[in-house]
């Protein structure tokens, strides 16, 4: 049994959680930070920019987090072979990882590009939105090989139990982000391609400095850094099933952007704001998901089972109360928020109606955030794919139906939301089972 979030008291698990939680959170924060702060600069130019680059964010954001596996895999390797004390062989782990990021970056350059108007098209842009879209994307691609290299390099530190770094370098990277920003498209007048320069900029130079770290790490444990063509096949084997769950779920946010974008250009420019808010608050309750990922590999690589248990349990707890206070803060800032992303009456007012749909789910995200973490931690992932693909077919009719009743934005965000429900559910029924609690340094 998971136990039940809502009992609340002094628990010793929660010195570990929270030094794990509180940078991941900041870390996690700075990244949906960068295109909040494009969003917020486009905003001004114009309601076709900045739906534009709502339609490149979803695409980019499509081709970059199929490959989280490189994160999320990595992070559970690791952090089991370091419950298990084998420090060189983590640091092995992590440096695949990064060989496996820099060959899928240059695979994702090289058919990309290509099919940039296409997947602009996928999504509906209208002819004033598209034009901005692939600017945005075409230059945004240049920056995919540093954004997997973030990946997997945040996937090493978290699986050695250090969240702290990844903050200090979220927070170097969204500084330069804005400050390139800035300059780019409004000092210089670059528009929206400057946005996407400036984010490329920032994010290379980010990824710089954890392979410079693994490296450092890998020499100081006496771990090789040559490519292992062996070690690079076993870490994408590894990441097939995570694979499969994100692409579950970029399904959802790919068909909520593209119902979006026929909706209209307004509502298309508010879903994208609503939708920086949401991703936002999913990886600030992340945080306490990459805890879980990292505490869950790390017990179960030492076979200790009661300990994985106890801080399940916690972190749920967690997760619930997180969820509340961040629904309620979305409902305190919701009458000036939108005031800071356009200047549109009509963007304004489709935001507001969905920010309060956004505020409620916030508990239930709470939980499934929590929950998938500590099962990826556990290495479950043919669970978590076949449970995303569920999740997935009870959003996709109840989205098209919100399309074709038009009923807006609201209907949109309410099937969202029924894919939120069905994840925490299944969830839920696996935590409360034990065919996930495999322990060792290796899943096997």
């Amino acid at each position: 049994m998971v136990g039940s979030p809502l009992r609340w008291r002094a628990n010793p698990h929660d010195r570990e959680i929270l030094r794990l939680a509180v940078p991941a959170f900041a870390a996690l924060v700075a990244e949906p930070l960068f295109l909040l702060t494009d969003s917020a600069i486009i905003g001004h130019l114009g309601t076709a920019q900045l739906g534009g680059l709502g339609v490149a964010g979803q695409a980019l954001a499509t081709l970059v987090y199929l490959c989280v596996f490189l994160a999320y895999g990595t992070t559970a390797g690791v952090a089991r072979r370091v419950g298990a004390g084998d420090m060189k062989g983590a640091i092995r782990q992590g440096v695949d990882g990064l060989w496996l990021a820099l060959a899928i970056g240059a695979v994702l350059i090289a058919v990309g590009w290509p099919l940039a108007p296409w997947l602009v098209d996928m999504f509906g842009a209208s002819p004033s939105v598209a034009p901005y879209a692939h600017t945005y994307l075409t230059v945004s691609l240049l920056g995919i090989p540093g954004m997997l290299l973030i990946l997997a390099g945040t996937g090493v530190l978290r699986g050695l139990q250090d969240t702290r770094t990844p903050l200090y370098v979220s927070i170097g990277g969204f500084g330069a982000n804005l400050v390139l920003n800035v300059v780019f498209v409004l000092g210089l007048g670059w528009g929206i391609a400057g946005s996407a320069w400036g984010t490329v900029i920032a994010q290379t130079g980010s990824a710089a400095v954890y392979v410079v770290m693994v490296v450092r790490a890998a020499r100081r444990h006496g771990a090789p850094i040559r490519p292992d063509l062996q070690g690079v096949r076993g870490a994408a084997s590894a990441g097939v099933h995570l694979l499969l769950r994100t692409a579950a779920m970029r399904v959802v946010l790919i068909v909520g952007t593209s119902i979006a974008a026929r909706m209209g250009d307004p509502e298309i420019a508010a879903y994208q704001v609503g939708f920086q808010v949401w991703t936002l608050l999913a990886f600030a309750l992340d945080a306490i998901a990459i805890a879980g990922q990292a505490i869950t590999g790390r017990h179960l690589g030492a076979s200790d089972v009661p300990a994985t248990r106890a801080a399940t349990r916690r972190m749920i707890q967690w997760g619930v109360v997180c969820g509340i206070v961040f629904g309620i803060g979305i409902l305190i800032v919701r009458p000036w928020l939108p005031a800071l992303f356009t200047g549109d009456d009509q963007v304004r007012n489709l935001l507001l109606g969905s920010l309060v749909l956004v505020a409620l789910m916030q508990p239930i995200a709470g939980v499934v955030f929590v929950l998938d973490g500590i099962l990826i931690g556990a290495g479950d992932g043919p669970y978590l794919a076949v449970t995303s693909v569920i999740a997935t077919l009870a959003f996709l009719p109840a989205a098209l139906l919100a399309y074709g009743a038009g009923t807006g934005l609201v209907g949109l965000w309410l099937a969202i939301g029924l894919w939120m429900v069905t994840r925490l559910v299944t969830l839920g029924l696996r935590a409360r089972g034990e065919a996930w609690l495999v322990t060792g340094a290796t899943r096997g």
